[in-house]
This record gives structure tokens, sequence and C-alpha cells, in this order.
């Protein structure tokens, strides 16, 4: 019988995550920086505290469009800093207006998928880990991802950050062999 990834636990949340959205390739460019965004504001904390506030982040960024976004400042920065429902980080709140103008640079340029899906040619590394213990925090190509980001005004996109954001997004298949997902995400190959 295959077991789900150790790291899916038994909470509810987590495990539909786990079977319906993490490993599984996304290919919108607007979802790939909403995912990034999450995955900084996770920094320090686990992300069942952010799956759990997900939707609170929606509502209280505008559904994470970042061409709204890039145009606040201070006032929303305080408001957002007065909302109980999402981390309430000044620093974090402050980098998402600061990439998503950063977003906006690259999506005129070339698209934020496609500069994405670039760092591993355009399709899923796949992975064959059979333990937890061999999924690597970081790896040489989320260390160049994150130093590109951050050359390019990223903020809160270090290389572990930008490996666990990989992981989710599926540019990397890191379920486990003995995982279901993992042939399930498998063949989601273009």
């Amino acid at each position: 019988m295959q077991e789900r990834c150790g790291w899916a636990g038994r909470d509810p949340i987590y495990l539909d995550y786990h079977d319906t959205e993490w490993g599984v390739p996304e290919y919108d460019s607007r979802a790939l920086w909403e995912k990034l965004i999450l995955d900084g504001f996770q920094a320090g904390l686990s992300w069942i505290t952010i799956l759990k506030k997900r939707e609170n982040f929606r509502n209280a960024f505008q559904g994470f469009d970042p061409n709204i976004i890039a145009d606040w400042g201070s006032a929303e920065v305080m408001r957002l800093l007065a909302d109980p429902g999402i981390i309430r980080h000044r620093g974090k709140i402050e980098a998402t207006i600061t990439n998503a103008r950063a977003w906006q640079r690259v999506e005129a340029e070339q698209g934020f998928d496609r500069y994405c899906w670039s760092f591993v040619g355009g399709a899923p590394l796949q992975n064959r880990w059979t333990s937890l213990a061999e999924v690597p925090a970081q790896t040489e190509i989320s260390q160049q991802f994150s130093k590109d980001l951050k050359k390019r005004g990223f903020k809160f996109c270090g290389p572990t950050i930008v490996y666990a954001w990989m992981q989710a997004v599926g540019m990397v298949n890191d379920h486990l062999v003995g995982c279901p997902c993992h042939e399930k995400v498998k063949a989601h190959i273009p």
C-alpha cells in the first residue's frame, strides 16, 4: 500500500493541499507570483499557518493581483498591519508591494511564467526520493533562481524559500516515489 509523503500529517487542510495542489505544475503568471508571496510569508512559520489563513490573505491582498498591489503605499501597509486575518509582518507586507512591481517588470519583459519555468528547462524535474531525509532544503537551481530574483528586485526569496516554492508549484516533483501523488503529478507533464 502506498502512503502519502510524511510531511502531510493528518490535518484535513494539509492532506487536501498535499493530495490536490502541492507539486502540480502551475503555469499561470499570477498564480505563480501568489504562491511565491505566500512562501515568503511562511518564512519562520509553519506552512499550515499560511494554508489556514490563505483565504484571508487573498481577500486582504485583492486576490493577489500584482497590478493592483504595485500601486499600493503606506496606507495599504497600515491597513494590512491591522488585519488579524493575515501574518502582520511589516517587512513581508512591504516586500509584497516591491515584489508586485518586480513581477510587472518581468511579466512585461518575458512573462513571469516563462521566466520561472526557464530555470527547469520548461518542464518539471522528476526526482525519485524514497524518504523525506533525502529531499534537500535547497538546490543549485534554487540558489541560482533566488539570486536572479533578488537581482530583479524581489525580496523574501532566499534559496530555501525558492525551493519550497518550486516544489509547491510543480517545477520539481518531490513527492516520494512511494506516495500515490508521485505518479499523478508526473502525469501532469505537458
